[in-house]
């Protein structure tokens, strides 16, 4: 099942199940019960939203918001893709390069990601992204896709002069409306084996980065664990798992993204997180 959050026509936030190129907004009938979609997964509902009365929109008259509007955390790992570890020159790290995102820095599909007036050097990271489904702390690897709601798109949209500035990549990753989220969650069930899938980014309908999910350092049972060891992962919780080598900083010549550009992530089994690039 796919599952999206959006804003109907006359304005109210709502979701409801993805079926081609129509939503069927099963929030109509569930609202009261689970304000959003947060609210669903924490009360693993999920499956209620299949036969969930609601009127069929086409996608296209909907606003799309991030397919998780209110995370409690949206985690994110860095240098996690082995091509891209081998295109910054570094070692493989022996654990989990962990930083996070606010919220407020994440659009959904079709909506623009923000380039700063602080920086033109507005880059791209089209990442795989794991929604949490049940709540846990130091979660063995074997039961980890047992927390698992369901998978995302995510573009990790990074202000590349500001991660540098520090050791720490908190600067450069939250600036708001700069990353994106979706199109929809796909169900476990649904998508099948996760190291199966590709990942391709294409920026102007140029591919500029393709890889397997497979070539992952830290995969994804290894992440749930260890992040799990940190801190309590709650429903509705985000981790986006890495971006792969073709980044713009590390092309020669550099790339970064500017106002009228179009950015899009595709992951097999799961569809297009697309978005246009605007001026602050």
């Amino acid at each position: 099942m796919r599952v999206a959050s959006f804003i109907l026509p006359e304005g109210t936030a709502s979701y409801g199940v993805v079926e081609g190129d129509t939503i069927r907004d099963a929030g109509a009938g569930l609202r009261a019960k689970y304000p959003h979609l947060k609210a669903v997964i924490a009360a693993d509902a999920i499956g209620e939203l299949r036969s969930a009365d609601g009127e069929t929109l086409t996608a296209d008259s909907v606003s799309f918001i991030p397919t998780i509007q209110n995370p409690d955390k949206i985690i994110c790992i860095g240098l996690n893709y082995l091509g891209h570890i081998k295109e910054t020159g570094r070692d493989r790290p022996e654990y989990p390069s962990i930083f996070t995102r606010y919220p407020s820095t994440v659009v959904g599909h079709d909506q623009p990601m923000i380039r700063p007036k602080a920086s033109d050097k507005f880059d791209y990271e089209g990442e795989f992204a794991v929604v949490i489904g049940k709540r846990g702390r130091a979660i063995a690897k074997d039961k980890a896709f047992d927390h698992v709601a369901g998978y995302t798109g995510f573009n990790d949209g990074s202000i590349r002069d500001y991660q540098r500035h520090t050791t720490q990549f908190w600067g450069g990753k939250n600036f708001d409306r700069s990353g994106s989220m979706g199109p929809w969650i796909v169900t476990p069930d649904e998508l099948g084996d996760v190291d199966s899938q590709t990942l391709v980014t294409r920026l102007n309908g140029e591919v500029m980065q393709e890889t397997s999910i497979g070539d992952l350092a830290f995969k994804v049972p290894d992440l749930i664990a260890y992040v799990s060891t940190i801190t309590e992962l709650l429903p509705g919780d985000i981790i986006a798992t890495g971006t792969p080598s073709g980044v713009g900083f590390f092309r020669d010549p550099k790339v970064f993204m500017k106002a009228g550009d179009r950015i899009e992530v595709e992951i097999s089994g799961i569809g297009t997180l697309r978005n246009t690039i605007a001026d602050e």
